[in-house]
């Protein structure tokens, strides 16, 4: 049975909103093709090498976890650098997002420093946005998630997708989350890749094809996933 590695920074922290069941969804559709995941979770950066890294997730948490998360990360910064501009697949949640970037400013103008990886500038107000969301993205189709966030994020980088429905990076551009090379960020909890399988299948393609591991079959059953995704989009946008 091939496999691959999956580092899930910070479990013991970053789990806001259920992100763990992000992993879980991963491990599950990566078992229907016969596929061995391991699972490592990081909990100090110290010494880490990312070599033997195939899919880098970290999930969300409180503006103090993710300070924590971010000193962590900090460590390892010019790998987490090299392996996304590599293309490594990655999946951030919330402040995993909002943190790539150069800073994040608090509604009472505190201003945190982030990773300065990629030119991304959040800055958080006491009016939080949430709800559930549906968007349409190029390369997934229609996304669903749920979103809960004081954070309003900009840059300029193709986005995951159009917000049809709910806020997305901001309350101005109706634009959600970032699909850089094969990294992935976005404000989704819920968690995301249980709602989304195209977005589950595309992170373990990726890793399997620079693994040349088999991804097989390319097209899973997918009528529950699908059933239950129309469900969530036909309710939200007869709301609207």
């Amino acid at each position: 049975m091939s496999a691959i590695k999956i580092f899930h920074f910070m479990p013991d922290k970053l789990n806001l909103y259920g992100d763990i069941g992000n992993i879980i969804a991963l491990k599950q559709r990566a078992k229907w093709r016969n596929i061995k995941v391991e699972v490592v979770d990081i909990i100090d950066t110290e010494g880490l090498s990312l070599d033997d890294c195939d899919i880098f997730f970290i999930g969300g948490g409180s503006d103090r976890e993710q300070s924590l998360a971010t000193e962590q990360l900090k460590k390892i910064k010019t790998q987490l650098k090299d392996a996304i501009e590599d293309g490594l697949p990655t999946l951030t949640i919330c402040g995993g997002y909002q943190f790539l970037g150069s800073e994040y400013v608090t509604p009472d103008g505190t201003r945190l420093e982030g990773l300065n990886i990629l030119d991304i500038y959040t800055e958080s107000k006491k009016q939080r946005l949430t709800g559930d969301i549906v968007m349409e993205s190029e390369t997934f189709g229609q996304i669903v998630g749920f979103e809960n966030h004081g954070g309003r994020t900009y840059h300029e980088y193709p986005s995951l997708g159009k917000v049809i429905n709910g806020y997305g990076n901001n309350d101005t551009d109706k634009k959600e989350g970032i699909h850089y090379k094969n990294l992935i960020g976005t404000y989704l909890h819920g968690p995301i890749l249980p709602k989304n399988h195209e977005i589950t299948d595309y992170l373990l393609k990726k890793a399997c094809e620079r693994k040349e591991i088999e991804f097989s079959p390319e097209e899973l059953d997918n009528s529950v996933e699908e059933a239950a995704k129309r469900a969530i989009i036909n309710r939200l946008l007869k709301e609207k």
